[in-house]
């Protein structure tokens, strides 16, 4: 497929619009040329393992594989509302990880990532949640949540820690580790 140029053209304005909002000039954005997905060898590698492998279509016999990496690494930490609260996060035997979170927040977003990699990280030893505050705002009001990202850690129903803020990594999982 061959790269698109879309040339952009002035709009003409009334007579009466003043004439500094209005040029003559043409702008031209070239966009870039798509390839395709990428074809891997046969030859298996180790991190081949957790990738969803098909055979490409348009090249037969050619032993190619299309490989969707997204696939293997997309990790949906489950939300929690009113009425899955106490089965999933009290009455859990494991220690429960809740993240209280909401969509327009970007501490929030950048959370996502390392609360995804310990839920990978520690299953089954600690299950993960998250609770919008902006959904089950009754939840987050019965814990006291006044700033977002909190992360809390229950066990045997109860709090044990909170940890409020972007935190790395690590600070996270020094709070796990003493609830395992």
């Amino acid at each position: 497929m061959a790269a698109a140029t879309f040339t952009f053209s002035p709009i003409t304005a009334p007579a009466a619009a003043s004439s500094s909002l209005v040029s003559d000039r043409s702008i031209s954005i070239r966009l870039p040329e798509f390839r395709g997905l990428k074809i891997k060898p046969r030859a298996a590698s180790a991190t081949q393992a957790s990738r969803s492998v098909s055979r490409d279509p348009r090249r037969p016999g050619r032993g190619g594989r299309v490989v969707c990496e997204a696939r293997g690494t997309a990790v949906d930490v489950p939300s929690v509302k009113d009425d899955t609260w106490q089965s999933l996060v009290l009455d859990c035997e494991l220690p429960v990880l809740v993240e209280f979170w909401a969509p327009w927040c970007g501490p929030c977003r950048m959370i996502v990532p390392i609360i995804e990699e310990l839920s990978k990280q520690y299953v089954g030893k600690l299950k993960c949640y998250k609770v919008n505050t902006d959904e089950s705002p009754s939840i987050a009001t019965r814990y006291g949540i006044r700033s977002i990202p909190t992360v809390m850690i229950f066990k045997g129903g109860q709090k044990k820690d909170a940890v409020i803020g972007a935190v790395p990594k690590s600070t996270l999982t020094t709070c796990i580790e003493k609830f395992l």
